[in-house]
């Protein structure tokens, strides 16, 4: 029934896919404004025989077809010939330098997840590809002249939108794009396809027959396949990139990370993954032009990397289609590496990933409380989810309960108070889950794939239901987040009873003790009402009642028992180095002094000052200099800087020789610090105005180290 109805629309609009060129009925296009800049010519490229036959044969059809016409425009482009997949050569003009001058068409070009996004409820696609599409649309008569182009016998100009000219896909854009018709039923996509049809039956445009595809279940767009609301990578693509050899020049693994980049939303952690054949994408204009010349060979991790990537593009790589008619749900959490968030929906049979966001955290980030790099984490997420979150209501999901009672805080520090009025143009609800069933942010927060300096953030998307559960059991025992700010009370596998029975002999003298950095009153209010809502941390407060040694002073646990805190990571844990020893640290306690702390517990540990080798050349012996018998017999020379803030001529450092007897000091504010520049000041501020000095003295410094400044000594006949 359906198959007959859409043979009927196909059969009325049959005069879409006729051959024969047509150009739309519209205005004609303005899409080439150079303002009031000369025209620009072009020589012609050098041709062999057999392309000039060819260039000529291209100029015959298109003049044939109405699309060219000639002209005795001042301006003209060359002809260029690429060779096609099939090997045949196309006609193309080389408009680079006209796009150059050309005013640049800012009309908006849709972005790949919006036009993704429309389609969650679709069953029905057909997709519609336009013949020559640039070719149907009319050109302006003050635009044609700029499309000149010449052959051996004459000159020409198209009048009608030529490829390769920057203004291009906007200016089609305007009109229409590629079509891609969906919808939720087949009655209703019956509908849809006759009413198109329509719409292009009068504007006139054809259609390429051999690359539409009508009323299917499923469709490849833009490289991914569409179905029932899941998406996946198209497989077409995929096997391109799986029988891909291993790479033998610098171009082609570039090529590879780059093709595989296009699908960096299906696959966790794709950064890390691929970080090893980063080093082989060009940063300069030289590397990529002798890319294909650079052979390489690659080492272990490098194949290890890129079999990684081709295994991850072999598994079922899908995820779900975001639905404005189910509700959203934000998990977050934040660890000692950065924050994981997930953006999930709630479908009937439960919930269904649509995005996963990680990001590592700066060096100043790291510092945070937990409260604020646990807010962090949600902010973030809101900045990356904004489209999907703004305006509805959605569920934020959280293991530091905490940040449930945000909103009802009085006093908040003035970061967290401005995330709160951030946190409030939105309509959510908290909930509080234990971290152990909040494993998939908690497993993307401590392996981070963004640098906070760098990039901003990166967005992961589910790769297999397989590859979600294996994550999911590996971080089974991922320990559960205390509610308690300062994350002091995060137990893993010792009891309190194991703790305090080892620390009992070394914290005799820690019971009549205060805490040493009090905090504010709003901060304890906030600490005391934190830990009374927590089950965890009551447990805690109870059980250290217990014990002589521990007390509780204004009802916060005592900070200063830091001695048992520190023996028992380093001095009970195999004498791990001071980095180690901090990073263990810090995952459970916080005080104020923590890392100058432990960095004086460190140097005073006479085991590790006994034992551990050196592994630092030994200092020198010191060598006083003579002073010199005269002026101008040894000078020093030495650069200064950067300083902050650059003058308005851009100098930064400033260089200074100074003369060791007299202290005599020549000055100048320089813009580097390189060789030239010392060199330029030896030769036009000293030698030039107070003669040559017999030895000059300077740091090991590469600028003072270089052949340049060697090459001047010997002509002047001084030392170094």
């Amino acid at each position: 029934k359906h198959q007959l109805a859409i043979q009927d629309i196909l059969w009325r609009n049959k005069i879409l896919f006729d051959p024969t060129p047509s150009i739309i009925n519209i205005p004609p296009q303005s899409a080439i404004r150079t303002g009031d800049h000369p025209p620009i010519y072009s020589k012609q490229y050098s041709a062999s025989y057999k392309d000039q036959e060819l260039k000529f044969q291209g100029t015959q059809k298109l003049l044939e077809r109405g699309q060219i016409e000639e002209s005795t425009s001042p301006w003209s482009s060359p002809i260029v010939l690429v060779k096609k997949k099939d090997k045949t050569m196309r006609f193309c003009i080389d408009y680079r330098r006209l796009n150059t001058i050309t005013i640049k068409d800012a009309f908006p070009l849709p972005q790949i997840d919006e036009i993704f996004d429309q389609l969650s409820d679709a069953m029905c696609y057909t997709k519609l590809d336009f013949q020559s599409s640039y070719f149907q649309v009319p050109l302006s008569k003050e635009d044609r002249p700029k499309t000149a182009f010449s052959t051996r016998n004459n000159h020409y100009q198209f009048t009608v939108l030529p490829q390769g000219i920057t203004n291009g896909p906007a200016t089609f854009q305007r009109i229409i794009n590629d079509v891609i018709i969906y919808s939720k039923t087949c009655e209703e996509h019956l509908l849809h396809l006759n009413e198109i049809c329509a719409i292009l039956k009068n504007a006139r445009f054809r259609l390429n027959p051999y690359k539409c595809e009508i009323a299917r279940t499923q469709t490849d767009y833009l490289g991914h396949n569409i179905k029932n609301g899941e998406i996946r990578p198209s497989p077409h693509n995929i096997n391109g990139l799986l029988n891909t050899r291993l790479p033998q020049t610098a171009d082609e693994a570039c090529k590879f990370v780059k093709a595989a980049e296009y699908y960096r939303k299906f696959i966790p952690n794709f950064s890390q993954i691929a970080e090893p054949l980063r080093k082989f994408v060009p940063t300069t204009r030289t590397q990529q032009k002798k890319g294909h010349e650079t052979i390489i060979t690659l080492t272990d991790e490098e194949i290890k990397a890129f079999e990684k990537l081709k295994n991850y593009l072999t598994t079922d790589l899908v995820l779900r289609l975001p639905n404005n008619r189910f509700p959203f749900k934000v998990q977050t959490v934040a660890s000692d590496e950065g924050i994981g968030a997930v953006l999930l929906q709630i479908y009937l049979d439960g919930n269904r990933p649509i995005a996963y966001l990680s990001k590592k955290f700066s060096q100043a980030q790291r510092k945070w409380s937990s409260m604020k790099q646990e807010c962090n984490a949600f902010i973030c997420a809101l900045d990356k989810w904004h489209n999907y979150l703004s305006g509805i209501k959605f569920i934020w999901e959280t293991d530091h309960k905490a940040l449930t009672q945000l909103n009802q805080k009085i006093q908040v520090n003035k970061r967290c108070g401005r995330w709160r009025l951030k946190i409030l143009e939105y309509d959510f609800k908290v909930k509080y889950i234990p971290g152990l069933t909040n494993s998939m942010p908690d497993y993307l927060s401590t392996s981070p794939v963004d640098d906070a300096e760098e990039d901003p953030d990166e967005t992961t998307h589910l790769i297999s239901q397989s590859t979600q559960t294996d994550i999911l059991y590996d971080n089974k025992n991922s320990p559960i987040i205390a509610a308690v700010e300062t994350r002091a009370m995060k137990l893993r596998n010792k009891t309190l009873n194991d703790i305090s029975d080892t620390t009992k002999l070394r914290s005799e003298s820690l019971n009549t003790s205060t805490a040493e950095n009090r905090t504010t009153p709003s901060s304890i209010e906030e600490l005391i009402q934190a830990q009374q809502n927590d089950n965890y941390a009551k447990n805690i407060l109870n059980n250290i009642k217990q014990y002589k040694n521990y007390i509780i002073q204004d009802n916060i646990l005592m900070r200063r028992l830091k001695t048992p805190v520190l023996y028992i990571p380093h001095t009970n844990g195999a004498h791990f180095g001071r980095d180690k020893t901090i990073h263990k640290i810090k995952q459970r306690y916080f005080w104020s002094s923590m890392y100058k702390d432990i960095d004086n517990y460190f140097k005073s540990c006479i085991p590790c000052a006994q034992f551990n080798p050196r592994r630092q050349k030994n200092p020198g012996t010191l060598r006083p200099i003579k002073p010199p018998v005269g002026i101008w017999q040894l000078v020093s020379m030495d650069f200064h800087g950067p300083i902050t803030p650059t003058s308005q001529r851009g100098n930064k450092y400033i260089i200074s020789l100074t003369d060791v007897l007299s202290k005599f000091v020549v000055t100048k504010a320089v813009r580097d610090n390189t060789a030239q520049t010392a060199v330029r000041l030896l030769k036009e501020d000293i030698i030039s105005k107070f003669g040559t000095p017999r030895c000059i003295l300077t740091g090991n410094g590469t600028h003072f180290t270089s052949t340049l400044i060697d090459e001047l000594i010997k002509q002047i006949g001084a030392t170094h």
